[in-house]
């Protein structure tokens, strides 16, 4: 079991994951009849392939997978889908004009935080004006809370899906991460699926509770999910990096895309050789598929 690691770390947590969001409040289940699928985005490869998507984003696709990941962990049209913290929104690119465009739903549960934590604020506002600027696109995503003390991520027993995409290592530091699983666990149907997505620690070796240096071991999710009431459904290297040693001077900020050059916090260090950690590419990671019992 995890311990009770103090919130006070939240702003670190912002910055490490930019995943900051304001929670709205808890908006109600829509059971009007779904609109048809608007042409051109009612599979997960146009969404993926959609010209809303910036070029720095799709030039992660190569050691993301969105359409071999989302598939794998089953999303299909017209679904209803919860984000945890999803950040600056790489992925609700792709999940938000799909399930708009086939009658589904997204929950985006981002960083639960107070008006005076400005640097979740200011995640939060960049996120909204980005659902905003492109809602004909994006539709209608409904902005809840995950943090320490919040209550549902989604109405009970209503999401088919939910999705951890690298954060449960967040989790970790902040004590919150068996909450987590527990909060996923309470918004999906019977039979729900839950995605991960993480950075993938160095087996049999002992895991850091607090995932400072960002990996963590894909035994210990499993048993954080089991320990939650999730069945193990599967397992997929599609997100895999055998380059990745895992033992970077920075932990796996070191690598592409966040490139630190030292500790976080700390100015860049202008004399420091990328090359090494850029020829690896992305992290290694598990992606795992769990289901809640029927």
């Amino acid at each position: 079991m995890l311990p009770d690691i103090s919130w006070s770390r939240r702003g670190l947590l912002v910055a490490a994951a930019a995943t900051g969001l304001l929670g709205c409040g808890q908006k109600a289940a829509d059971d009007a009849p779904k609109p048809p699928a608007k042409a051109g985005v009612d599979t997960i490869e146009a969404a993926v392939n959609g010209d809303w998507r910036s070029s720095a984003d799709r030039a992660r696709d190569m050691w993301r997978h969105p359409i071999e990941s989302l598939k794998f962990w089953e999303l299909k049209p017209g679904q209803t889908v919860v984000e945890f913290w999803p950040g600056a929104g790489w992925y609700t690119e792709i999940l938000a004009p799909f399930l708009a465009a086939t009658g589904g739903k997204l929950y985006a549960a981002g960083l639960q935080s107070d008006p005076g934590d400005l640097a979740a604020v200011e995640v939060v506002e960049a996120y909204r004006r980005k659902l905003t600027e492109k809602s004909r696109i994006y539709g209608a995503v409904d902005i809840t809370a995950f943090g320490p003390t919040s209550g549902p991520v989604a109405p009970a027993g209503s999401a088919d899906l939910v999705l951890f995409l690298r954060n449960i290592h967040n989790w970790m530091a902040a004590g919150i991460a068996e909450k987590a699983f527990r909060d996923a666990l309470a918004a999906l149907k019977p039979g729900g699926v839950l995605g991960v997505e993480e950075h993938r620690g160095e087996a049999g070796r002992v895991q850091d509770v607090l995932a400072a240096d960002g990996y963590v071991q894909e035994d210990y999710v499993v048993q954080l999910a089991r320990e939650a009431g999730f069945i193990v459904a599967g397992a997929s290297e599609i997100n895999a990096n055998p380059k990745d040693s895992k033992d970077h001077p920075f932990g796996v900020w070191t690598l592409p895309p966040t490139r630190l050059s030292s500790p976080r916090g700390d100015p860049a260090e202008p004399g420091f050789d990328h090359s090494k950690y850029d020829a690896i590419g992305e992290s290694d990671r598990m992606t795992l598929k769990f289901i809640k019992p029927k």
